[in-house]
């Protein structure tokens, strides 16, 4: 496995590697597994799918500042390379990209990537300019490594949404594969952000994916339940945990992330259906969701 600290190493790398490969006849397929580190199972199996399906595979690891608003959590935010590192090892990583913030950002940075519309809701409307930051770095990251595939892990559906809408309008050449939410034995959905949580709010957490699998089997149950109701059911469950504060329980379309109203039937949905939730214990927010299919349910909590 090889370390690369600097964008111009890593790109004569790669393009050494393609190279090579090329005069040999073949065709070298890239997967990219762009990451803040601190990583866990949930990145373990995007590292296990990018094996999988590519010839070469790369994984990030860089905490992005531009991401994170004044009063968030930039500077604590986890740290650990040296377990980092051991986990992209133990699943076959043959790159590891580990930029410094001057290397990836040598001076103020003017230019941006904005994503319109589906940023103005969830996170977007919480985290003003998080996702300007998301998109900038994510777009830096596939210009450098030039990859065929970019795995991103469903349990930020709205990034997801996100990311594959700029790939799009902007044509980059790469295709972005969503993997599915990650969870502990007990639901909690696995996040960096966990190591954050008192033993009280972790388990006041598991409120989240519960009230997350009583939507979803009242969603599969009745054939004209709203998104009021649910949403109101949702909002009673989490309230009834002390510990935790709402941000915000909504239902959009998915991937359009169009907003759904309160009297509106699931089953009359033109897209699927994502339930998404973000939510404060003590100074913790977590995010998690499902995503409603016509055939069902994906992403079973």
């Amino acid at each position: 496995m090889k370390v690369f600290t600097e964008i111009s190493a890593l790109r004569a790398y790669l393009k050494d590697t393609k190279f090579n490969a090329a005069r040999s006849g073949q065709h070298l397929s890239v997967g990219l597994v762009p990451t803040m580190g601190f990583l866990h199972e949930g990145h373990a199996s995007l590292m296990k799918r990018a094996r999988m399906e590519n010839d070469l595979v790369v994984l990030s690891i860089f905490v992005n500042p531009i991401q994170f608003g004044p009063n968030e959590d930039f500077e604590t935010y986890p740290r650990d390379a040296e377990k980092d590192l051991a986990l992209a090892k133990q699943e076959g990583v043959d790159v590891v990209f580990l930029p410094s913030v001057e290397e990836m950002y040598p001076r103020p940075t003017k230019t941006t990537i904005s994503v319109k519309e589906l940023t103005a809701k969830l996170c977007g409307a919480s985290r003003p300019g998080h996702f300007d930051g998301v998109t900038t770095v994510v777009g830096k990251l596939l210009h450098i490594v030039s990859p065929n595939h970019a795995y991103f892990g469903q349990k930020d559906a709205q990034q997801v949404a996100v990311i594959s809408q700029m790939v799009g309008d902007l044509n980059m050449d790469v295709q972005i594969i969503p993997c599915p939410i990650v969870r502990e034995h007990d639901g909690l959905a696995l996040s960096s952000r966990n190591v954050y949580l008192s033993p009280e709010d972790r388990k006041a957490a598991l409120v989240l994916s519960r009230s997350l699998q009583q939507a979803r089997s009242k969603a599969e149950e009745s054939e004209h339940v709203t998104v009021g109701e649910l949403r109101q059911e949702i909002q009673q469950m989490i309230q009834s945990e002390p510990l935790a504060q709402i941000d915000y329980v909504e239902f959009t379309q998915f991937p359009g992330m169009i907003p759904l109203d309160d009297i509106t039937s699931l089953k009359d949905s033109e897209e699927d259906v994502l339930i998404a939730l973000a939510v404060r214990f003590g100074k913790t927010r977590l995010i998690d969701n499902i995503i409603l299919t016509k055939k069902g349910v994906i992403n079973h909590v």
